[in-house]
């Protein structure tokens, strides 16, 4: 069985994959074709079914587990798969396909209750505790096809922007740290209600028309009880605002904004071989 990881420019192709994407489209010249993502827990590639796509098509969907024989090939400076054979592969899991993160989720985790645990103030603290209690973000990627793009990427992704955080607030004392440490805990905790199953993470309904912010404000505001208004408001205000420096009214605000936009590219711009 081959992985994704393991790929190289015309190598045969066998293995089991998740389809994280599925389009019917068409040639310039008219001719259908499909095309796909396929995803294992090492990585994600893209695929082409140029041959007996009538018959191939009805043979699985978005978010199925599949068989796939083929060939890598080389497009536009990409590896991509040409698909020979697929069928569905009922007897795999599809939740055990989405690509995964390299890091400990167990050890991220224990960041993420050692950073919870540094909000001295209890309510806000309760809030948040309450927040990823119903989230889990050890299941999700930060986002569907860009940073963190991974089961457990939603996890790795808040862990790293919280730190980031705490340590902007050592740095500035002025600013309210138990506010910008809550926000940041709880920035994407929508993600988990606007996103599927693995291995497609394909938008809910809700998704779809709301989005992560406007999901993750209604989720923080479904688990404020006990928290005062005033408190709750710049909470709410923080995570509405992180995608959106404009937007952002208040220190904390900012700060969160800047965070979420380092840890993503971070995560993603290319490093060059020194």
């Amino acid at each position: 069985m081959t992985t994704i990881v393991e790929l190289a420019e015309d190598r045969v192709v066998e293995g089991v994959f998740g389809v994280a994407r599925k389009q019917r489209l068409r040639t310039k010249g008219g001719t259908p074709y499909l095309a796909l993502e396929l995803v294992d827990p090492s990585g994600r590639i893209d695929a082409r079914v140029w041959q007996d796509v009538e018959l191939l098509d009805g043979r699985f969907a978005e978010g199925d587990a599949v068989r796939v024989l083929g060939r890598v090939e080389r497009f536009r400076d990409r590896l991509q798969v040409a698909v020979r054979s697929i069928e569905s592969a009922p007897e795999a899991d599809p939740a055990t396909l989405a690509p995964a993160m390299r890091r400990d989720a167990d050890e991220l985790q224990g960041f993420l209750e050692f950073l919870t645990a540094e909000i001295s103030h209890a309510p806000l603290r309760a809030v948040v505790e309450r927040v990823l209690g119903v989230a889990e973000l050890r299941s999700y990627p930060a986002t569907p096809d860009a940073h963190h793009s991974y089961a457990g990427g939603l996890l790795e992704h808040t862990v790293g922007v919280a730190t980031i955080c705490r340590d902007v607030a050592q740095l500035h004392p002025r600013l309210r740290t138990d506010l910008l440490l809550a926000a940041a805990l709880v920035h994407d905790a929508g993600r988990t209600v606007e996103l599927g199953p693995p291995p497609s993470f394909a938008p809910s309904a809700e998704g779809r028309l709301l989005g992560h912010v406007h999901l993750g404000v209604r989720l923080v505001e479904e688990q404020a009880g006990g928290l005062e208004s005033g408190v709750l408001a710049e909470l709410v205000h923080a995570v509405a605002s992180h995608h959106d420096a404009r937007a952002a009214r208040t220190a904390e605000a900012v700060v969160l904004y800047h965070a979420n936009s380092l840890d993503a590219a971070a995560a993603t711009r290319p490093v060059p071989e020194l």
